[in-house]
């Protein structure tokens, strides 16, 4: 046994070793371990598979310490048993077989020059686990398999984790998130702010979570189709906010944002692409709806879309845009950033969060428009012009063989990365 853990040491010494050398030239990556919720089985607080719910949290200093950065991470959703049982299967479904460190960076890193308004915080990144926005209550069982939807114990037993480490003393909060994190922001800002001291300042912000209850181009609900099932299957909607549902005859739309929005109280800022990948992808172009194929160049490549294909992006970026009039018009606390690239998730990437040759509104990038709209220095709410009229884009499209959410991360980094989860493995092990 003690050879086994020396050898273990030499191999995590020899993958840190090689990762520093591959990150030579780019800015110092900050890797943070996980933490383990021990007690969240007192609250049937469980992933998927059962294991326990993680977090990561990288302490603030100096004049941030008492400041928090919650962060939900993303990574869709199952509404199916069967799609649910696989996903338990695989790290979206189980902390076991997640990597045990992960990179801190964009408005997560600890770097002043690289994250000004947010790098001395506490930051915290929640795994995502239960495959319905930390939002499902519900479980199956049968004779060969046992399931949890327990997404809303999981948010509420890593806050309760969290308030005695000084989340419960917080004078500012941020809760954020991206692609079906960004939409857990949604659906969890007002109930972040009952958890804080009254005298706290406490915001909410959703990254890539503005998910349109859009036709697809054969004109079907593709989208609400699937929200409504997984509403179903997880027990959702007892979670979900009691006003929006008792406005709606169908209360299980209150999943999607657009609907929930005029309810939130607390102070919201909305980050999103009028052309968002996943959305593009799966709402108005799913593969259902094209089964030619006739719209695979276009999605790889936007210089590729024919002129009726750009009209129809259009139409979406419109819809997009009239689902956010009334916040737009009426709220005097929010903001926005609602700009022109072909991209999903744009906090927690450096390269689109804050840098040099990062995307811009009225040459604002996404941080400072952020640190804007929190501290009230300005007023930030900021649209872009249709595409293609921007030019400081990075238009990170998918491929068949990289999911979406990956494509910044992979930008000139994928052998750190690679090395990275060789070292979260070995730890697990």
């Amino acid at each position: 046994m003690k050879m086994m853990e020396t050898s273990l040491n030499v191999t995590v010494a020899v993958v840190v070793a090689l990762l520093m050398l591959t990150c030579h030239g780019q800015e110092q990556r900050l890797l943070v371990p996980m933490t383990l919720v021990r007690n969240a089985s007192a609250l049937h607080a469980f992933c998927l598979d059962g294991s326990l719910p993680a977090y990561h949290i990288h302490r603030g200093f100096g004049a941030g310490k008492n400041n928090w950065l919650l962060q939900f991470e993303g990574g869709g959703w199952c509404n199916s048993l069967q799609s649910c049982l696989e996903r338990a299967k695989t790290r979206r479904g189980s902390t076991s077989l997640m990597s045990k460190y992960e990179v801190f960076s964009g408005i997560l890193s600890n770097n002043a020059s690289l994250n000004p308004d947010f790098y001395n915080w506490n930051r915290v990144k929640l795994r995502y686990c239960d495959g319905a926005s930390f939002t499902g209550d519900a479980k199956f069982q049968n004779e060969t398999s046992l399931i949890y939807f327990r997404g809303q114990k999981i948010w509420e037993a890593i806050i309760l984790d969290l308030l005695p480490k000084g989340l419960g003393n917080a004078r500012k909060a941020l809760l954020s998130g991206c692609s079906a994190g960004g939409l857990a922001s949604f659906l969890h800002c007002d109930n972040f702010t009952n958890y804080l001291p009254k005298n706290a300042s406490v915001k909410c912000l959703g990254d890539a979570g503005f998910f349109l209850d859009e036709k697809d181009i054969s004109l079907k609900r593709t989208m609400r189709t699937f929200y409504t099932n997984l509403v179903s299957l997880q027990g959702v909607e007892q979670n979900l906010d009691t006003n929006c549902t008792s406005s709606l005859n169908t209360p299980q739309l209150c999943f999607f944002p657009q609907y929930a929005l005029k309810f939130i109280t607390t102070p919201f800022f909305i980050l999103n692409s009028a052309y968002d990948t996943f959305q593009f992808h799966n709402i108005l172009v799913p593969n259902s709806a094209d089964p030619h194929g006739h719209w695979n160049r276009c999605k790889q490549d936007p210089a590729a879309c024919d002129a009726s294909q750009i009209e129809t992006l259009q139409g979406f970026r419109r819809d997009m845009l009239l689902a956010l009039r009334g916040f737009l018009k009426d709220s005097i606390s929010g903001g926005m950033f609602i700009n022109s690239c072909f991209a999903h998730c744009q906090s927690e990437s450096q390269d689109t969060w804050f840098g040099v040759d990062s995307p811009r509104i009225h040459n604002k990038t996404i941080a400072e428009a952020v640190g804007d709209w929190y501290f009230s220095r300005r007023v930030s709410k900021e649209i872009d012009c249709a595409y293609p009229c921007d030019s400081t884009c990075h238009n990170l499209i998918p491929s068949t063989q990289v999911p979406a959410k990956n494509q910044s991360l992979l930008k000139g980094q994928s052998a750190s990365l690679k090395l990275l989860q060789i070292l979260g493995y070995l730890v697990a092990f």
